[in-house]
């Protein structure tokens, strides 16, 4: 436990790394110009802004895998490809069975997939980048290839209420998700031995190893934690929109990286923050949701909200890089 904390690099606000909220106050400036610019166009009202959250859940809940996964130094470029391949999964088997078999096949896909890539880039001595493109690909054909290109619809109320359509005291299933998934990410990145040592390894993988640290191991559970989170996003997608198909996800690999990054997690490892993440992907929803209010086209919506990021991720990762 002592030997974890020796290596823990969590950011605190105003002391380390001071890029790390910058995106607050991005965030807080972009939402008071859109509440003042969009005030007519129901920008402020409580049905958009749950909307706002609700559309970004999945990117969400992929961007809190994508934070471990990064921190360690490693990145899954497969989990778009994850998130069809469960939503599929699952649609097909509640066809003719109960929706938490569905369930778990869909999040077992994730794991299996996960240790695939794990075995892959810890044990075999592959590089993360080209072993998760290789499986990027490869899903995306079974995908297609599962339901021959025709989207499964999924009419179990239960399951939709869970995971997409339903509410609780008010408060939509999504925004729930939302809460539970970053209120538990972040304490295992700032507070258990596991996410000390995914900064450990992310800063120093030789040091980490030298102090006991299991890296091997731990690249293996983190790639695993990645692809679940995508497995878990592909559920709520198919939850919210009541059907799978195979183009489920496949836009989301650069927005979640993205909010990754914007939110203060380095691409290089041992440094990131959940809470950062949840930011940079309310961001993005945020950006998309406003722009539409304000009429622009689709190129201008791309071009401003590609500005937008670009300036983000400056002004967060501007700081030198850490000595070796």
């Amino acid at each position: 436990m002592g030997q974890d904390t020796r290596f823990r690099r969590i950011p605190v606000l105003g002391q380390d790394e001071p890029g790390t909220y910058i995106v607050y106050v991005g965030f807080l400036l972009i939402f008071a110009v859109f509440a003042v610019l969009l005030r007519d166009e129901g920008f402020l009202t409580a049905s958009n802004l749950f909307n706002i959250v609700k559309e970004t859940t999945p990117v969400t809940v992929m961007a809190i895998g994508m934070v471990f996964v990064l921190s360690a130094g490693e990145i899954d470029l497969s989990i778009g490809s994850v998130v069809a391949i469960a939503a599929l999964l699952a649609a097909v088997v509640m066809r003719t069975h109960n929706w938490m078999l569905g369930v778990a096949v869909a999040l077992g896909a994730g794991v299996t997939i996960g240790l695939i890539n794990g075995v892959l880039v810890a044990y075999a001595r592959l590089p993360s980048f080209l072993v998760t493109l290789a499986t990027m690909g490869l899903l995306a054909g079974v995908a297609r290839w599962i339901t021959n290109l025709q989207s499964v619809p999924v009419i179990d109320p239960t399951f939709t209420n869970l995971f997409g359509s339903g509410s609780l005291f008010g408060i939509p299933s999504l925004v729930i998700w939302t809460v539970l998934a970053v209120s538990l990410g972040h304490y295992v990145y700032r507070d258990t031995p596991f996410g000390a040592r995914v900064l450990a390894t992310g800063d120093n993988s030789q040091a980490a190893s030298a102090a006991g640290i299991k890296v091997d191991r731990l690249r293996l559970k983190v790639l695993v934690l990645g692809s679940t989170c995508a497995a878990l996003a592909g559920l709520l997608y198919l939850g919210r929109i009541q059907s799978a198909r195979y183009t489920l996800g496949e836009t989301d690999l650069l927005t979640v990286i993205a909010a990754a990054v914007v939110g203060g997690t380095r691409l290089d490892g041992g440094t990131g923050t959940v809470l950062g993440a949840l930011i940079g992907s309310l961001l993005m929803g945020m950006l998309n949701n406003g722009l539409i209010l304000m009429g622009l086209a689709v190129s201008e919506q791309m071009i401003v909200r590609g500005l937008i990021i670009l300036v983000a991720i400056v002004l967060t990762l501007r700081e030198p890089r850490r000595a070796p």
